[in-house]
């Protein structure tokens, strides 16, 4: 109940950079005191910090005046989800934040579940060679239950599993995964797929999913922690196919 209570009287800083479309937004689980976005994931580490400083602006806080921060963790860019993290765990670690995680999936289709009650939502990012990274989520009140996990796998795959019992047909689909394949999306759910811009941001959303049972978790070790990438870059994949090892890690020492 305290750490309820924490959340819901304190403020925090959201942080989502899993698409192309980058968010920060502060505020409680009750409402939006202060946001910024930018669109374009080449855009994402050249003007994170500059949306963070904005946002924390407009509210007239320091990031020593936060509760804590909450991220998407994911799955998404790789590039666009480190710079999001990178910046999270830095903050954190300054300003001594507990951070919290949230799927991005979730925060995307939490956005379009507003007015669709408990209704299962999916949300699908574009993850290319055909595929996405997809999950789907029912919404009830004070708490969200993931009814298919974040995967990387095709529309049509998923519509194929999830006919079968239990079966999940979503009522919406959201998220540039599915705008790219609006046929496959139109045969699943038997509705249009919804794009991520027609939405609140996602780091908007994060902050109303603090306190609903099922949807954030606390980082243990913040500063060990990764977020959910649901595959290897193309660079880092063709790395570890050639040399059998991860890729090093430019940003920590050799040896």
């Amino acid at each position: 109940m305290r750490d309820v209570w924490a959340m819901m009287s304190g403020r925090w800083l959201a942080i989502d950079t899993a698409t192309d479309i980058a968010s920060v937004a502060v505020g409680s689980p009750t409402g939006v005191e202060a946001g910024a976005l930018v669109r374009g994931a080449r855009r994402h580490a050249a003007e994170i910090v500059q949306l963070l400083d904005h946002a924390l602006k407009q509210a007239g806080l320091r990031p020593a005046d936060l509760a804590g921060i909450v991220i998407g963790d994911g799955p998404g860019s790789f590039t666009g989800l480190r710079v999001g993290w990178a910046a999270a765990k830095g903050l954190a670690q300054e300003a001594g934040l507990p951070l919290r995680v949230v799927p991005s999936l979730m925060a995307a289709a939490a956005a379009a579940a507003r007015q669709l009650g408990s209704a299962p939502v999916a949300a699908c990012y574009d993850a290319l060679r055909g595929q996405v990274y997809a999950a789907v989520y029912v919404f009830r009140p004070g708490e969200v239950e993931t009814a298919v996990a974040p995967v990387v796998t095709t529309i049509a795959d998923l519509a194929r599993a999830t006919a079968r019992p239990p079966a999940v047909r979503p009522s919406v689909v959201v998220g540039d995964g599915a705008m790219r394949y609006p046929d496959d999306v139109l045969r699943w759910s038997g509705s249009a797929p919804i794009s991520l811009e027609s939405l609140a941001p996602n780091a908007t959303t994060l902050l109303s999913l603090l306190t609903l049972k099922g949807a954030t978790r606390t980082l243990d070790d913040p500063l060990a922690a990764e977020p959910v990438y649901g595959r290897p870059a193309e660079a880092q994949a063709k790395w570890e196919a050639r040399h059998g090892r991860p890729l090093p890690d430019p940003s920590r020492p050799a040896g």
